[in-house]
């Protein structure tokens, strides 16, 4: 079966794959990857202990004071870590005038600036070279202050986080930054709706907030967010920039996390609201509401273990900017988007995973316009599928995963969905990767 797409067709992923295991963490430390990690990213409770804690964990053999000065001590090891991550994506539909397969030679390669930067302070700064636009550009970052005490006599780290994507900050892998599929494809076709928390301000913003776990199980957090527009001239002026945030735009977390016997669950809400001038820095305004609930379950078997993730995030939007400028038919709009995980870990070497997704929305043929390939015809957002992922660890730093995406529907219907005749399944991909951390 011939698998061929136009490449000028594609829609590229604006989120790539996240920051993974760093292994400057592990220098840092003095302890292997597979403590912080079931599996990278995927972090244990060690590792979300070691987030909360601002990235600061020394060894004890790890450090030197310079001179008698106390007020300054630094790591033997410069925090540098190297990841390089090569790929192929194979789609199912044959397009006509272009490649077979689309190979990313490298997809993307990272440089991590990740540890302990002071007593209290670290953070994990990555800055990224992408095959897609052939470039270096600042990609996740979250600096933190960490420290703790007391509250009503029970046990409370708490902290200041400046990052540059919301969710970014949280140690769970339910919700957007960090979730599942942990490695995917930039060359693949994306879906004409999804809501703003799920990744669209990711390294566009620049946020500042506050977090505290309390008694090791209440978990909060609030951070606020402007833009800043990476790669603009400054001051900004919104010009070709669909969101310009009006003010900030407050990001909301609260989970309360349990054990009993062998298991783990987390339970908790998310979200964040926007007002937006689309394209300007004044004038009419979109608004965004994205409240969302998540959960994460964890459960050894022996060496192995199960992890299974869900969230589901529903956004509600009033797009009088868009409506105004006769780019919707309606102001008054939403989209509801669930995705359900899981993984099953055999010890640190292998680890299978399957997922379901579903987007669904209310439907406006001028905001979900048909056009080949990428849009929709009847102007509907209505996406589902599912995803399959094997992943083989030869050692804690190389990952070579294989990941199947299928669709049943694609942007409104399952069949002629762009109104050029293609179909849903035609989005069908196979994505093979290797990845490589150093």
């Amino acid at each position: 079966m011939k698998m061929i797409v136009p490449m000028a067709l594609l829609t590229l992923v604006l989120v790539l794959p996240r920051a993974y295991a760093v292994p400057s963490f592990a220098r840092q430390t003095g302890l292997s990857c597979n403590v912080c990690h079931s599996n990278p990213p995927q972090l244990t409770a060690f590792g979300r202990d070691f987030k909360l804690a601002g990235y600061v964990l020394a060894d004890t053999n790890a450090t030197d004071k310079v001179g008698n000065n106390k007020d300054l001590v630094l790591s033997k090891y410069i925090p540098l870590s190297f990841m390089v991550l090569l790929s192929n994506t194979s789609f199912q539909a044959n397009q006509p005038a272009s490649q077979n397969n689309a190979a990313g030679f490298p997809q993307q390669m990272s440089i991590f600036l990740a540890g302990g930067y002071a007593s209290h302070f670290g953070g994990l700064a990555q800055v990224t070279y992408t095959h897609s636009n052939d470039h270096f550009g600042m990609d996740n970052t979250d600096l933190r202050y960490a420290n703790q005490g007391k509250l009503a006599r029970k046990d409370w780290k708490y902290g200041i986080t400046l990052n540059n994507n919301p969710t970014v900050e949280d140690v769970w892998n339910s919700t957007p930054a960090w979730g599942f599929p942990w490695l995917s494809s930039s060359s693949g076709v994306g879906t004409i709706a999804s809501p703003i928390i799920q990744g669209a301000l990711g390294q566009d913003v620049a946020g500042v907030g506050g977090y505290s776990m309390w008694n090791s199980h209440l978990y909060t957090d609030v951070t606020i967010y402007r833009s800043e527009h990476a790669g603009s001239s400054a001051p900004v002026t919104g010009v070709g920039s669909a969101y310009n945030i009006s003010g900030v735009a407050p990001y909301w977390r609260a989970a309360w996390q349990q054990t009993w016997g062998a298991n783990y669950l987390e339970v908790g809400t998310y979200g964040i609201f926007m007002n937006s001038f689309p394209g300007a820095v004044s004038g009419p305004e979109d608004r965004f509401v994205d409240p969302s609930f998540d959960f994460q379950y964890e459960r050894p078997f022996g060496p192995n273990l199960l992890d299974i993730h869900g969230t589901f995030i529903h956004e509600k939007s009033n797009f009088g900017a868009t409506y105004l400028a006769q780019g919707a038919t309606t102001a008054a709009n939403h989209l509801n988007t669930f995705k359900l995980d899981g993984t099953y870990h055999w010890t640190n070497r292998y680890s299978a995973t399957g997922a379901i997704f579903s987007t669904t929305g209310n439907g406006d043929p001028l905001l979900y316009a048909p056009a080949a390939v990428t849009g929709s015809n009847n102007g509907r957002p209505d996406t589902n599928g599912y995803t399959t992922q094997f992943a083989f660890w030869p050692v804690q730093n190389i990952d070579l995963s294989v990941n199947y995406t299928g669709y049943l529907k694609f942007n409104g219907a399952s069949t002629n969905y762009d109104g050029a005749n293609r179909n849903a399944s035609d989005n069908n991909t196979v994505y093979v990767a290797l990845w490589i951390n150093f």
